[in-house]
């Protein structure tokens, strides 16, 4: 039988313009793996069976669980309702799953939201000192919607590349993550790829990489 334990929302703290993290009680003996995620609902009435998946990104061995959860306002599902909770309401929290695991050194590739499972993935390999050889490729919008910009480029320094998609005047490189980019700027394609973003954008990263060299099984996505 699935588990599902109802937890309280410890705290709620803007990251971006519709970006929340939301810290929540860690139930004694929740494990899970950086890069995983689990699903999470509402814990009210007529909400309890609408469930959607987000990506923790806290470290395994933290106090509470961390969620950094992009707002939709517009789709007026369970992130729009998450949006409009407090400190001490409920959700209902289940199992953690999902493929998205460090296996060794290599590009991580994301579009949006499709950071957060690399959030805590980057966050150990610094803790262990391990984040060397590792380079990442950040896609936005704008300027504004990069979540966490100045803690990645903490952690990973020159090896953080942003790039921005509808932004004039942008500080960032203005490419597209596509085979140009990369045949330009990855040398190693015998390294893991680790890629989640928009499911068109994961489909066809990982479609390029193949075609550019890239082995099937060093490449890291959510199936």
């Amino acid at each position: 039988m699935e588990m599902e334990t109802i937890v309280k929302i410890r705290s709620i703290a803007y990251v971006t313009h519709d970006v929340k993290c939301f810290r929540i009680a860690k139930p004694s003996g929740y494990m899970y793996v950086p890069g995983q995620a689990t699903e999470l609902s509402v814990n009210k009435e007529g909400w309890k069976d609408k469930r959607s998946p987000f990506t923790f990104t806290s470290l395994p061995d933290a106090p509470y669980l961390e969620f950094t959860i992009k707002i939709y306002a517009e789709h007026q599902g369970v992130t729009n309702q998450l949006s409009l909770l407090n400190e001490g309401d409920e959700l209902l929290l289940r199992e953690s799953w999902g493929a998205i695991e460090y296996k060794g050194p290599g590009y991580f590739i994301a579009g949006g939201a499709g950071i957060t499972p690399f959030l805590s993935i980057l966050r150990d390999l610094q803790r262990k000192g391990e984040v060397a050889n590792n380079v990442l490729f950040y896609s936005n919008k704008t300027e504004q919607d990069i979540i966490l910009a100045d803690e990645l480029k903490t952690i990973l320094c020159d090896k953080a590349h942003f790039t921005i998609s509808r932004q004039k005047e942008s500080k960032y490189d203005q490419r597209r993550i596509d085979a140009d980019f990369l045949k330009a700027e990855v040398t190693d394609f015998s390294k893991y790829f680790y890629v989640c973003g928009p499911d068109a954008m994961v489909a066809a990263i990982t479609e390029t990489l193949k075609q550019l060299g890239a082995r099937a099984d060093s490449l890291v996505f959510e199936k």
